[in-house]
């Protein structure tokens, strides 16, 4: 009994630890990148900029939301900057108690979840953005200056970055569904006329209301699927081989 509980301590000593430097990690980006907060704010916001009309500009509403907004975008890309570090961190805490054969599966996973994921914010970023912006933009009635709120600027493209982030997470998702055995590649052939549909309602429901940005949701939702059968039915294959 006393092993055990040295043991559950140990593992709670290790937990805070890798925590810590995580968090330590993020800091220390975040420190990095103080100074040039505005600038990355500048960044973030160069879409919509972009698709004003000549001279037309951004508003902060609340008095602590010029200094707040650039702190959290800061701060995100410390996050982004610093992942790394933090899957390193992960690993190395949950590595110990993997077989060989989930280690060599767990660790690609992990590594192509998280590319997928900046992906997916890169393709909102600079595809969707621009045609999402300027339709907003140019629908606004006449006499109406556009001038968006940076906080609430920022929450949409926070809001739009996770949608995509997600939604190119698909391929892993279908694998791990393949690997576990919840099902099988036949079925998920079989589903793919249900995908379409499920795709397009998901991307009426997060995209703002115009057609082409929803099948710039839809389409790489679905083609991500497709790639996620593609792969997992190879990776049957091999094992059946093996």
């Amino acid at each position: 009994m006393n092993e055990e509980v040295q043991s559950f301590v140990s593992h709670l000593v290790e937990l805070r630890n890798r925590l810590l430097r995580i968090f330590a990690g993020i800091i220390i980006v975040f420190i990095a990148l103080f100074h040039w907060s505005d600038q990355i704010y500048a960044l973030l916001a160069m879409p919509m900029l972009k698709s004003l009309p000549v001279g037309g500009q951004m508003i902060a509403t609340d008095v602590t939301t010029p200094f707040f907004v650039p702190m959290k975008v800061t701060l995100m890309s410390a996050f982004l900057i610093s992942l790394p570090n933090t899957l390193y961190q992960i690993w190395a805490f949950v590595a110990p108690g993997l077989y060989d054969h989930e280690k060599r599966m767990v660790l690609p996973l992990v590594v192509a979840s998280t590319l997928l994921f900046l992906v997916g914010m890169a393709f909102a970023y600079f595809l969707v953005f621009p045609v999402v912006f300027h339709f907003m933009n140019s629908v606004a009635p006449e006499g109406v200056a556009v001038m968006t709120d940076i906080s609430k600027y920022l929450d949409f493209v926070l809001g739009m970055f996770l949608a995509f982030g997600v939604t190119f997470e698909v391929p892993i998702a279908v694998i791990l569904l393949v690997q576990f055995g919840i099902i099988s590649v036949e079925k998920l052939r079989e589903a793919r006329s249900y995908v379409i549909v499920g795709a397009f309602v998901i991307a009426a429901i997060v995209t703002p209301p115009d057609v082409l940005s929803q099948i710039m949701l839809a389409v790489p939702l679905w083609l991500l699927y497709e790639v996620g059968v593609i792969v997992a039915g190879m990776m049957v294959k091999q094992r059946s081989i093996a």
